[in-house]
């Protein structure tokens, strides 16, 4: 990020982040505007980041764009907006001792215990209810549905 680049906010309507965002990418490119970057992050509900040197760049863009409702007044930076940007583990919130549902693969439909959790690799280790033998699997964080956390 060069030094005269600022975050700025705009203001959208509720679901709408991505169409939003993506009809700004069409426009900046079009108008050949000074947008550098645009974020609309899932857990930022009704908003917006675009990085741009100066606000007027941004109000000139969003005037045209249906559910782009305001700029926020002022601006942020890259560190305040950082923990956006990292990528969040997939088996964040799932625990040992979960009760899980696999969604796809040679188990699907099956439910099983957590039994560990291995992040670094986005790995967990399961044991199947319905197995003869408790045999312990070890399947891909993304392709689980947790039905019951451990303290239920």
């Amino acid at each position: 990020m060069s030094e005269d680049s600022l975050i700025f906010v705009i203001k959208t309507t509720a679901n709408q982040e991505r169409s939003v965002a993506t009809t700004l990418a069409r426009i900046a490119k079009k108008e050949k505007l000074d947008i550098r970057a645009i974020l609309a992050p899932d857990e930022l509900k009704g908003y917006v980041l675009v990085e741009a040197p100066r606000p007027g760049i941004v109000e000139l863009a969003i005037q045209t764009i249906p559910h782009a409702r305001a700029l926020v007044k002022g601006s942020s930076s890259v560190s305040e907006i950082e923990h956006f940007l990292k990528p969040k583990p997939i088996v964040t919130g799932i625990k040992e001792g979960a009760i899980i549902e696999v969604t796809s693969g040679p188990f699907k439909g099956e439910k099983a215990r957590v039994k560990r959790v291995d992040e670094s690799h986005e790995e967990i280790t399961v044991e199947l209810f319905d197995a003869v033998v408790p045999i312990p699997i070890t399947i891909r964080g993304d392709i689980v549905r947790v039905l019951k956390k451990e303290n239920e």
